[in-house]
């Protein structure tokens, strides 16, 4: 039985357009939800969850727990996707919803070290290793959704679920902007949390959106002939390796970018320059509006050029822009810092994110491409994303300058230069069965 003619009614009314629109409007909140901490790590967590320590330590602790979710995202990523190439990407997309949404509204409900101690850290860490186990399997599972609905355009409709992450970029950040209006006293004591509590609702609305969806007619043909694979995750280590490898390789400068320019030129603004808050969080989010176009675009260009040359652009701009970023910055001009932050991300980020969400799913087959791509992703994640805005902190208070973090983000660009020239061109593939 071919994909055709094997979808069943409800698969056939579930459109490519409504899959798009609930895969998209799921990572969103999501994404939301992940970010919401690393903004708030920036700002505020070091003064209620670690009053002990020397400001400047105190941020390096609130970045150390904001690592633990990508610790936990390949562990989330080996877990989801095992049971994603299994049961189906529907089944647990809906579970990573409420695994994001539950660790992030108890957040807002923690009580600070003023009030019970140690275990406010600790609970801290416990609930953001739940986040990244959700995060873990949510992204993939969107994009894989989508991929396997949606024929010879998955570069541009892959791009529009990565929407999502400029959307939570400019919630997150944009919430925080509003609440950092309030006098500096109920921000520390009830503005941070309300980030945290809204997002319940938010996951409602993506829950309801995502019990909707219908399986996609890929996996349903590796039900129907009797192919679902016992160890997905082993057969990826075991068989898959290579793409595994490039996967890594070629996510790590994309990832990595996403947090320093979003969470660390937080930091750097607010506590190496001195500047408003304000100023680096208007800043963020304007950027993060600009992909709104920016993101589509290059999806749409990958169908076109293909998913490497697209890559291509984007790593060899990441190394171009490396320093001119700081030397922005260091003018302490709004203007000219929204533009740095607006060009960059539009050259970098945007050019790498947009045709990852095709890209990643098409380096594997069917069987195991939930698992493949969660762990590829995740891994990449656990290694450049989750600690970059610590290991360029660490490396600006080393340095007492930004030019030890540019040399990050070049080694970085360079990896994923070269694991692109090494991966096959899969843009005029049909995906592997």
């Amino acid at each position: 039985m071919t994909a055709a003619t094997g979808v069943s009614g409800a698969a056939e009314r579930s459109t490519t357009a409504h899959v798009v629109w609930a895969s998209a409007l799921g990572t969103a909140i999501e994404w939301y939800d992940f970010l919401i901490y690393g903004t708030a790590a920036a700002l505020v967590l070091n003064k209620l969850f670690f009053p002990s320590f020397d400001p400047f330590v105190g941020t390096l602790a609130a970045f150390s727990t904001y690592a633990v979710g990508f610790v936990a995202r390949p562990i989330g990523g080996a877990i989801i996707g095992h049971y994603g190439d299994r049961l189906g990407r529907k089944t647990m997309l809906v579970a990573t919803m409420i695994a994001m949404g539950l660790g992030t509204f108890l957040i807002g409900c923690l009580p600070t070290y003023s009030q019970i101690g140690v275990w406010a850290p600790i609970l801290l860490v416990i609930l953001r290793f739940i986040q990244g186990i959700g995060l873990g399997g949510e992204w993939s599972g969107a994009v894989v959704m989508v991929a396997e609905h949606a024929g010879n355009r998955r570069g541009f409709y892959g791009s529009l679920v990565q929407i999502g992450f400029p959307v939570g970029v400019a919630a997150s950040t944009g919430i925080f902007g509003l609440m950092t209006q309030l006098p500096e006293a109920d921000f520390l004591s009830w503005g941070w949390r309300v980030p945290f509590l809204i997002s319940i609702l938010l996951v409602g609305v993506g829950f309801i959106v995502r019990l909707k969806l219908a399986e996609t007619p890929h996996f349903k043909e590796v039900v129907e002939r009797k192919e679902v694979l016992a160890q997905p995750v082993w057969d990826v280590l075991r068989r898959d390796w290579r793409s595994f490898l490039l996967a890594v390789g070629i996510t790590v400068s994309e990832v990595g970018l996403a947090y320093l320019l979003t969470v660390f030129t937080v930091v750097y603004a607010t506590t190496k320059l001195g500047l408003p808050r304000q100023v680096i969080l208007n800043a963020v989010v304007y950027a993060a509006i600009v992909e709104f176009a920016t993101l589509p675009l290059a999806g749409w260009l990958s169908d076109i050029f293909g998913r490497k040359a697209l890559y291509l652009a984007g790593g060899v701009f990441s190394v171009a822009l490396a320093f001119p970023l700081f030397w922005f910055l260091d003018t302490k001009e709004p203007v000219l810092i929204t533009l740095a932050l607006v060009v960059t991300m539009t050259l970098t980020h945007a050019l790498l994110f947009g045709p990852k969400a095709a890209f990643m799913p098409e380096l594997f087959r069917t069987q195991v491409r939930y698992s493949g791509a969660s762990l590829g992703a995740n891994v990449a994640a656990a290694i450049s994303g989750g600690f970059s805005p610590l290991i360029a902190a660490a490396l600006l208070a080393w340095a007492g300058s930004y030019w030890p973090v540019s040399l990050y983000i070049i080694a970085l660009s360079i990896i994923t230069i070269v694991a692109t020239l090494m991966a096959p061109e899969t843009a005029r593939n049909s995906l592997r069965s």
